[in-house]
């Protein structure tokens, strides 16, 4: 794909539900090839309405959504469900094979790859997330900061344009959390999370989209965006009790 070409454009996407609920009005913006941006909004705000749009699960609205220059719709679905990953919070929602090795060659043997070439794609995912060594366990036998990261790993090896993330961080202890901020940095991949863990998306994106309303409320830089008192209180964000987003130095950019 040209570098110049975005991984994601949305553009005046609008949508409402069958029973008439109006979850989007119009959301705008576009993710450059391997930004990192946290999507962050309040409870309702639409967050997984937008999502579910970005690999046609969703669709029937009004509006475009474009993946590294593919249209969203039906004559590429198959191309954009692979170039976009969803990890899903649960990661027991994506572990379903008696290995973890069956569940990383799942999707890419479903797409026709097989013997050596599914082999080094499924290893390759793995070395990735730091799970090589446990091939061969049972995924209900990991633990679940292992499985998440295992779950990352499924959608590794269909090598996507762009990792979506929902809730990351949620359920993991220190050391976990800690271990796959170190994961997401090191990867060469266009990454959407969505979050309600402000200091994550402080650590790991260097911008951040505030959907409030169905609307992009705010778009820029994560520590101006999350230092924004007045902008936090209108979109009913709030930091944890005392942390300060100006006293903290961004890892963001750290390679």
């Amino acid at each position: 794909m040209d570098p110049v070409t975005p991984s994601l454009h949305v553009a005046g996407l609008a949508f409402a539900y069958p029973d008439g609920h109006q979850a989007l009005f119009g959301v705008d913006f576009t993710v450059g090839r391997g930004e990192r941006v946290a999507l962050l909004g309040p409870n309702g705000a639409g967050k997984t309405t937008l999502v579910l749009h970005l690999n046609g699960i969703l669709s029937g609205g009004t509006g475009t959504v474009t993946v590294a220059g593919l249209p969203v719709g039906k004559k590429h679905m198959a191309e954009i469900r692979r170039k976009v990953g969803i990890v899903f919070q649960d990661p027991d929602d994506q572990l379903f094979m008696p290995t973890v090795r069956e569940d990383v060659a799942f999707g890419p043997a479903t797409a026709g790859l097989k013997g050596a070439e599914l082999e080094a794609r499924v290893d390759r995912a793995l070395e990735q997330v730091g799970m090589a060594d446990f091939k061969d366990r049972p995924p209900h036998h990991l633990s679940f900061g292992q499985r998440r990261r295992v779950a990352v790993a499924t959608v590794l090896a269909m090598e996507p344009e762009i990792l979506v993330l929902d809730e990351p961080s949620s359920n993991l202890d220190p050391a976990s959390r800690r271990e796959l901020a170190d994961i997401l940095r090191s990867l060469d991949v266009t990454v959407l999370m969505v979050t309600h863990d402000l200091p994550y998306a402080l650590e790991l994106c260097p911008r951040s989209l505030i959907l409030s309303d169905g609307v992009i409320a705010a778009d820029g830089e994560t520590g101006e965006v999350l230092a924004d008192d007045a902008l936090m209180r209108t979109h009913r964000l709030e930091l944890p009790f005392g942390f300060d987003p100006r006293s903290v130095a961004s890892a963001a950019g750290r390679p």
